[in-house]
């Protein structure tokens, strides 16, 4: 049985039609339904919709800022549909997301496979002088090329860490040769953060970080008893609270200029990792927001 999307709200959080005006809203959520290159289960695609249509049942009040964020406005864009090589698609991503930035609207890009993050990255990296791309995640994508591809999922932080500084948190699985051409002072392994309770792991990554941020966020950072539905998961995870404290750290003292949540494989009766994500997506817009002046 595969997931069908029953299309239910006219986008993210089913938000009024002032609250979602493209014109003024502070955040434009852009639907990337591309799952050409992943190399295991497939259904990535189905992930945008998946997220889209659980944020229909996330309160508008996040608690720990006590505000309603998306009162700032949250439009939701027309997806980017491509089913072709990911060279091209990183094209189309870049190009809408450097309308979105004319704008002066925050991306907030819906995967999808992890290589729709790689035109929306350059297009930041480009734009957005000091930028480092802080990656959440379970796997390395550190391969110069995987599959015939440099713009495979497998490889979208060695496209990333062309064009700025990389910090990566989380992994738990990468290949031998991404091993020696990582920064190892700039990657937090899962193991290690589980060793340090103390959370000191999460000031040392906000000190790497400059003072513009990109954020991509693969769901299978976290451990699969709390998000199964992702195409590659890997035992050994974050938890929401790791997550959640971490990006805490993040906004206080660093300004997000945009930011992807990726890899969602919607599956019959794991709702609730559909409405994990889209309570992902929101709690970050909402700290964002709370880090800006009023």
């Amino acid at each position: 049985m595969t997931y069908q999307h029953q299309p239910r709200n006219p986008g993210f959080l089913d938000l009024p039609p002032e609250m979602r005006d493209p014109r003024s809203s502070r955040f434009a959520v852009l639907p990337v339904p591309y799952d050409e290159t992943s190399s295991w289960q497939k259904g990535a695609d189905k992930g945008p919709a998946a997220i889209i249509d659980a944020s229909a049942t996330v309160e508008w009040y996040d608690i720990q800022t006590n505000s309603e964020p998306c009162r700032r406005g949250i439009t939701t864009l027309p997806p980017v549909d491509w089913k072709g090589p990911p060279e091209q698609l990183a094209d189309r991503v870049a190009a809408t997301v450097d309308a979105i930035f004319d704008r002066e609207q925050i991306p907030v890009l819906l995967g999808g496979e992890h290589s729709i993050s790689i035109g929306a990255i350059r297009a930041a990296a480009k734009r957005i002088a000091n930028l480092t791309v802080l990656q959440i995640d379970a796997h390395g994508d550190t391969r110069e090329e995987y599959e015939g591809s440099s713009h495979n999922h497998a490889c979208v932080m060695a496209r990333a860490r062309q064009w700025c500084p990389i910090v990566q948190v989380g992994l738990r699985a990468i290949e031998a040769g991404e091993a020696e051409t990582m920064e190892r002072d700039r990657v937090f392994f899962a193991h290690e953060i589980v060793q340090n309770p103390e959370a000191s792991w999460m000031d040392r990554v906000v000190d790497l970080l400059t003072d513009e941020v990109y954020i991509t966020i693969d769901l299978d950072a976290f451990d699969p008893s709390l998000i199964p539905a992702t195409g590659t998961p890997e035992p050994g995870g974050l938890s929401w609270s790791d997550v959640d404290r971490l990006l805490e750290k993040v906004t206080a003292k660093r300004r997000v200029a945009a930011f992807d949540v990726v890899e969602l494989l919607p599956m019959p009766g794991h709702h609730a990792s559909a409405f994990t994500a889209a309570k992902l997506v929101y709690r970050l817009i909402a700290l964002i927001v709370a880090r800006e002046p009023t």
